[in-house]
């Protein structure tokens, strides 16, 4: 358990502790590690990934602001937690009564976007980073402008691409007038039907 987490952690079992902060690249906890404590993100981002045998990194979702992550079947972590960019976690103990009642929804939503990652991974490289726009845009707050919070070698690790492909398809889609980038993360949606119809 890291020190962060113990910080923002009680023991008299509130529903949700205080807010903890972690630093780009902190992890949260890690595979292997008990079941005991669901989290939700206050604001940041946080990516869940697994260590594959051959060496490389799968993330297998990524949670924004308001977001719950961190309850998985059986009593011990499947995956590693880790913050992107400075992150804000908040922290409620799953043996709480108070808990109780969230955990179907927030299980239920964790296993759809695992679900939704293994179509998409199915996929061409332009139709994964298409997808991947679309369901982050429906995830945040202004459907047409958003930031990407995390890098492109985390989408890549996301989408089972490289860098390489990530970028090739983000300009196919900004030549397509689908999509404008602002900044280095920024993306606005122009056309969410062109958008779209790289899916189909």
């Amino acid at each position: 358990m890291t020190a962060a987490i113990a910080i923002a952690m009680r023991t008299d079992k509130q529903e949700v502790s205080p807010l903890a902060i972690f630093a780009n690249g902190q992890t949260i906890y890690s595979d292997g590690e008990k079941c005991d404590w669901a989290y939700r993100v206050a604001f940041g981002a946080v990516s869940l990934y697994r260590v594959l045998a051959c060496g490389r990194r799968q993330i297998v979702s990524f949670h924004l602001a308001g977001e719950w992550f961190g309850i998985e079947q059986g009593r011990r972590r499947q995956f590693t937690a880790e913050a992107i960019g400075p992150t804000g976690i908040l922290c409620a103990n799953l043996a709480a009564d108070q808990c109780s009642a969230l955990l179907p929804a927030v299980l239920d939503a964790l296993w759809s976007a695992r679900e939704h990652q293994l179509v998409i991974s199915r996929q061409s490289s332009h139709e994964r980073v298409a997808a991947f726009l679309l369901e982050i845009s429906e995830r945040t707050q202004d459907k047409r402008r958003f930031d990407l919070p995390m890098p492109r070698a985390d989408i890549a690790d996301y989408l089972g691409l490289t860098i390489e492909s990530v970028s090739r398809a983000i300009t196919r889609l900004k030549c397509s007038n689908a999509i404008r980038l602002v900044g280095p993360r920024g993306v606005e949606i122009l056309d969410r039907d062109r958008l779209r119809s790289f899916c189909d």
